[in-house]
C-alpha cells in the first residue's frame, strides 16, 4: 500500500508568467509541499470537465486542510484562451478553487497528457502519483486520497495549513439576469421564457420585458413545489407543453414541468443524479439522466439534446417513458442511421416539420435528424477539432462550438457561442452568413453587423424578430431582421 501510494517522479512546477484567477497570486508547488494537489486540467467548453467540477467541489469540502484542487485550463478552442472569457466560465460555473490559464498549453506538455478532462495526483512530497483520463468516480478518489494521508500522516508529512485564496465574489452587472443560457418566445401567449441560469431560476417576461413571474427560489437545489420554494440547478432548454413549461435542468440531470397557471413545478423525467453506465430506457422519473441542455417537442415526444451521452433522447409525455433516439453514445460526427450515429455534445435542437436540426457543440457543427427516415446528416461541421468563423456555402462554412438555435422564416439561425456571432443557414440549407455581431466580444446595439454578443447561448424566434441570451452580457437581446437593428431588451 505504502509503495502503490507515493509517487516517484517530481511534478513539473508551474511556469512563471501564466495568469491566475481566485488567487491573491502565483502558486508554486513548492509551497503546497505537504499536501496532496489535484491538477484538474479541463477546457471548458467540455461536458466531461464541467461534470468534474461539483465532484472536486466535494473533495475539497471532504479535506480542507490536506487536499488543494487547481484547475489547469488548456483551452480546446480559441475563445477559451481568452482570460476575461474564462474568469466568465469560473464565475458561470461557480469555480471556486484556483485556476491558472495554460493557454499555451505548458503544462499539458509537460505532463504528457492527451486528453480532457485529465487528472494529475501530486503526494505531499510533490510526486505524481498518477494520472486519470475522464470523468472519475468520487467514491474511489476519496478512498485512495485517504490512503495516501494515513501514509503520510504515520512520517508527520502532512501539511494542514490553510491556502491563502481568494475567490472574488461576481461583479454586479447591474441587471435582473445571471448568465441567461436558453430563452424560449411565445408569440401567441405574448410571453417570455429566460432560463436565468446563474440564478437558478426561470424568469417569465411580457415580449417588451416586463417580468410576470420568477420560478425559482434562487438557491441550487433539487426540489418540486411553489414558484419560491421550487429549486432548480443551472437550468437551460426550454420548451411549452400546452399550459405547462417544460425546462432541462442540466445541473440536477433531470426535465422539470411548471404548471404556468399557478408556477408548481414537479420532475417529469430524471432522478436528480447523472447517469453512469450505457444509457437505458425506462419509466422516466426513475431514469438516470446525463446534463439535458435543450428541448423541442414534437407531438407527444419531448426530444432532449443530451449532451452529456452525446444522444437525442425521446421522452413519451403520456407514456412516462423515456429513451435514446439518435446516437450510439460515442463522441464523433459520423452521419447514417439515427441509433449508429456519433454525435459530439449537443446543446441545442429545433423543428422544421419532421426535420429536426441541432448543433453539435463539440464538433462545431450543425446537423440534421430526418424522423421520416430515420438518419443523421450533417449539413456544416468537418470534426471535432475544425472550427473557425467562415461564412460561405454549408460544406465549406465554419462554426465556433454553437450552442443556440432556432427556425424563423423558414431558415435555421444559430447562436454560433464562441464567435459571439448570430448566423443564418438560407431556406435552401446552402449557405451560411453572419447576420449579427463583430466576432468580438462585447455590448454594442444597433446596425446588426456593427452589434456585439458575449458568447450567446441561445436563440428564439417570435415570429418577426429574434430574441438572443446573451449570456456573459446577462442580458437579452432582440435582432429585427425587418428593420435592421439590434436591441437590448429592458427587463423590468
Amino acid at each position: 500500500m505504502t509503495d502503490r501510494f507515493r509517487g516517484k517522479v517530481s511534478a513539473p512546477d508551474f511556469p512563471p508568467g501564466l495568469d491566475w484567477l481566485n488567487v491573491e497570486r502565483p502558486l508554486s508547488l513548492a509551497e503546497l509541499r505537504g499536501k496532496v494537489v489535484l491538477l484538474d486540467f479541463w477546457t471548458y467548453c467540455c461536458i466531461n470537465c464541467l461534470h468534474m467540477l461539483p465532484l472536486l467541489h466535494k473533495l475539497q469540502e471532504a479535506f480542507p486542510q490536506e487536499v488543494v484542487v487547481l484547475g489547469v485550463h488548456s483551452a480546446k478552442f480559441a475563445e477559451e484562451k481568452c482570460l476575461d472569457c474564462l474568469r466568465q466560465a469560473v464565475q458561470r460555473h461557480h469555480v471556486s478553487h484556483p485556476v491558472v490559464n495554460d493557454r499555451d498549453f505548458l503544462l499539458w506538455r509537460a505532463y504528457a497528457l492527451r486528453a480532457w478532462p485529465s487528472l494529475v495526483i501530486i503526494d505531499p512530497e510533490g510526486k505524481v502519483i498518477g494520472v486519470h483520463s475522464g470523468e472519475f468516480q468520487l467514491d474511489a478518489l476519496t478512498q485512495a486520497i485517504r490512503r495516501i494521508l494515513l501514509n503520510y500522516d504515520y512520517e508527520g508529512k502532512v501539511n494542514r495549513r490553510p491556502l491563502s485564496q481568494q475567490a472574488p465574489a461576481p461583479p454586479d452587472s447591474g441587471s435582473p439576469l445571471s448568465f441567461p443560457a436558453k430563452i424560449l418566445a411565445d408569440s401567441k401567449g405574448g410571453r417570455l421564457f429566460i432560463a436565468d441560469t446563474g440564478h437558478h431560476q426561470i424568469r417569465i417576461c411580457s415580449l417588451d420585458g416586463l417580468t410576470l413571474n420568477v420560478i425559482g427560489s434562487g438557491e441550487p437545489g433539487f426540489a418540486n413545489g411553489t414558484p419560491d420554494k421550487a429549486q432548480f440547478r443551472d437550468p437551460q432548454g426550454l420548451e411549452l407543453q400546452n399550459s405547462h413549461l417544460l425546462v432541462a435542468d442540466t445541473g440536477n440531470h433531470a426535465i422539470r414541468r411548471i404548471d404556468l397557471q399557478g408556477g408548481y413545478v414537479t420532475t417529469v423525467a430524471g432522478t436528480g443524479e447523472q447517469s453512469a453506465g450505457p444509457p437505458n430506457p425506462g419509466v422516466s422519473y426513475r431514469t438516470a439522466l446525463n446534463s439535458p441542455w435543450d428541448l423541442a417537442l414534437f407531438e407527444q415526444n419531448l426530444l432532449i439534446a443530451m449532451a452529456g451521452s452525446h444522444q437525442l433522447w425521446r421522452l413519451d409525455l403520456d407514456a412516462e417513458r423515456v429513451c435514446p433516439a439518435v446516437g450510439s453514445g460515442r463522441e464523433g460526427l459520423d452521419d447514417g442511421p439515427a441509433p449508429a450515429a456519433s454525435l459530439a455534445q449537443p446543446c441545442g435542437l429545433a423543428l422544421r416539420g419532421r426535420y429536426v436540426p441541432f448543433v453539435d457543440s463539440e464538433a462545431s457543427a450543425l446537423r440534421r435528424w430526418d424522423m421520416t427516415v430515420d438518419t443523421v446528416t450533417t449539413v456544416v461541421g468537418k470534426g471535432l477539432f475544425d472550427f473557425g468563423d467562415q461564412d460561405g456555402p454549408a460544406g465549406e462554412a465554419l462554426l465556433q462550438h454553437p450552442q443556440g438555435i432556432c427556425v424563423h422564416d423558414n431558415c435555421v439561425y444559430l447562436a454560433d457561442t464562441f464567435n459571439n456571432r448570430v448566423k443564418k443557414l438560407d431556406a435552401q440549407g446552402k449557405e451560411v452568413r453572419t447576420v449579427a455581431g463583430t466576432g468580438s466580444p462585447g455590448r454594442a446595439t444597433g446596425a446588426p453587423l456593427d452589434s456585439e454578443f458575449w458568447e450567446p447561448g441561445g436563440i428564439s424566434s417570435d415570429g418577426s424578430r429574434l430574441f438572443v441570451a446573451d449570456t456573459n452580457n446577462h442580458r437579452v437581446c432582440v435582432l429585427d431582421p425587418r428593420l435592421g437593428h439590434v436591441s437590448e431588451l429592458a427587463i423590468r
